[in-house]
Formats: C-alpha cells, sequence, structure tokens
C-alpha cells in the first residue's frame, strides 16, 4: 500500500500510466514509478518524487534497474541521473566480504 502523497503523485501525472486501470494504479511498484517518472516526467514530478520518496531510496532503487540485463531507461537518462546521484545521493558501496 502506497502513502497518501505518492498516490497524490500517480494521479497528478496518472497520464504517464495510460497503459494501466485506474483500480489498479494504487498496486504500482517503486520501480516502476522510478523507471516511469524518470523517463516521461517533467522536472517537477522528479523533484516531488525524489522528496517523497527519498534522494537515497530513489537512487537504490535506479541503481539496481542499471545493473540488470534488461534495462529499460533512455541513455540519457542513466547518465544524468548517474550524474546527479553521484553528488546528491549517500549510497553504502561498500561490499560485504563473500
Amino acid at each position: 500500500m502506497q502513502s497518501q502523497e505518492i498516490r497524490g503523485l500517480i494521479n497528478e501525472y496518472s497520464s504517464l500510466f495510460w497503459y494501466i486501470p485506474d483500480q489498479e494504479k494504487e498496486n504500482i511498484s517503486p520501480e516502476l514509478l522510478v523507471e516511469t517518472i524518470f523517463n516521461y516526467g517533467d522536472e517537477k514530478a522528479v523533484q516531488k518524487l525524489l522528496h517523497l520518496m527519498g534522494t537515497n531510496h530513489v537512487a537504490d532503487i535506479f541503481y539496481k534497474q542499471i545493473s540488470g540485463e534488461r534495462v529499460n531507461y533512455f541513455p540519457e537518462v542513466i547518465n544524468f541521473f548517474d550524474l546527479y546521484f553521484q553528488r546528491h545521493a549517500q549510497r553504502n558501496t561498500d561490499k560485504q566480504p563473500g
């Protein structure tokens, strides 16, 4: 279940999720939300997303998504947000001993 603020963001930018029936929009995963807002949203949508979910959490989702075999982000989006998160996100990059 999403917070009221996240549901409000999805509702405000519902045209980005045109392919999802209205009754299913509450079930949008954080991963889909980040991917869609980054690829198709405007600056205001990105700012709201980062504020509501937290920059570090969004960065974790983003880096997990771009580290897989199938990447759905546009190359320009990957480049921009990689540079953005390098500057603005605090990530734990220490590897656990294996």
